[in-house]
Order: C-alpha cells, then sequence, then structure tokens
C-alpha cells in the first residue's frame, strides 16, 4: 500500500504560515515539502506550479477574512456595534488570520495582482464598517469618516511603537472604539 498523501489544505496552510513568516519568497515548493515532512513530489498532483499554490493561498486568506468572517459575525448576531467590533476582533486580533493579513498587504505593496485582491478584500471590510455605523448614524459623510478611522486604527495600530502615557495599548483601543462607535464611557481621568 502506498503512502497517503498530505492533502491540498496542508501544503496552503504551510503555505500561509510561510507567507506570514517572511513574505511570498519564503513560500518555495522545497521549503514547504521539508515543513511538511513530505517530498516535494505530491505537491505537483494539487498544483501545477508556484503560482498556482499563491493563488490558492489568496483565495483561501480572502474567503477566511471576509466570507467566513462575515459568516460568524451574523450567526453570532448583537447589535451593528458589537458585529463591528467582532468582525475587527475576528480578522485584525487573530493569532492566524492578521499575520496573513499584515504579509499579504506588505506584498500588495509589489504586486500589482495582490494590489488588487488585497482592495477586492478591504473593500469588503468597508461596506461591512459603512452598514454597521449606518444604522446609527445617518449623515454618509460620517458614516465613511467613522469606517475609515475604525479601518485604520485596526490595522495601523500593529505598527505603531508609541506609548500611551500611564495606558495600555488595550485601554487606548477600547477608547478610540468607544469614539468612533458614538458611545459613552465614565472616565476618571
Amino acid at each position: 500500500m502506498g503512502a497517503a498523501r498530505t492533502p491540498r489544505d496542508r501544503w496552503v496552510e504551510e503555505g500561509l504560515r510561510a507567507l506570514a513568516d517572511g513574505g511570498p519568497d519564503a513560500v518555495r515548493i522545497e521549503a514547504l515539502a521539508k515543513r511538511l515532512g513530505v517530498t516535494k513530489g505530491g505537491f505537483y498532483g494539487y498544483f501545477a506550479d508556484r503560482d498556482s499554490l499563491l493563488e490558492a493561498m489568496l483565495d483561501t486568506w480572502e474567503r477566511e477574512s471576509t466570507d467566513d468572517v462575515i459568516e460568524q459575525v451574523e450567526r453570532e448576531g448583537g447589535d451593528p456595534r458589537s458585529k463591528a467590533q467582532r468582525a475587527g476582533r475576528l480578522t485584525f486580533s487573530d493569532d492566524r488570520l492578521l499575520p496573513i493579513d499584515l504579509a499579504v498587504r506588505d506584498w500588495a505593496r509589489r504586486d500589482e495582482a495582490v494590489a488588487e485582491r488585497l482592495r477586492r478584500v478591504d473593500n469588503r471590510r468597508m461596506d461591512l464598517l459603512r452598514e454597521m455605523f449606518g444604522t446609527f448614524c445617518s449623515d454618509p459623510d460620517e458614516v465613511e469618516a467613522r469606517s475609515l478611522i475604525a479601518f485604520c486604527v485596526a490595522i495601523g495600530h500593529h505598527s505603531l511603537a508609541a506609548d500611551h502615557r500611564g495606558r495600555t495599548r488595550a485601554e487606548v483601543l477600547a477608547r478610540a472604539g468607544d469614539l468612533v462607535m458614538n458611545r459613552t464611557r465614565d472616565h476618571d481621568g
């Protein structure tokens, strides 16, 4: 009896790990096979070449960071504010999706096809934010501004190295979320 083939999803998942760890140049068939503990021959049963693996990886990232997130947000329900927060948390606080998302953003700076895919994903994310903010804010310009601010905070705070004058990053992010969501909170200065 022959050896069991490494499933296609494992190649994709290992490729996504390599992408998150070292960018697209780190996604090499031989290196992936070694990480998976298999020979590279099984790769060609699923993929024509490295480019087809990269495309499958981007397909997986796009599905997981949009369709799967939106599905989970809707399934768990709640008011629009909690849905928007949940979507952000699932995408930008997730130990798996966040490093992939950041790697795709970096890759998109050098590859127009990846940039177009990122634009499509970000547009879906912005549409979700617009929908959520539109439930409690009637001014379209304010909805757009709140959506942009929320999205920029979700992405940008990972690159920020600043201190927060006696507050933790989590405290400042929570307060920023309150401001964007138009919630008031009693604060002790």
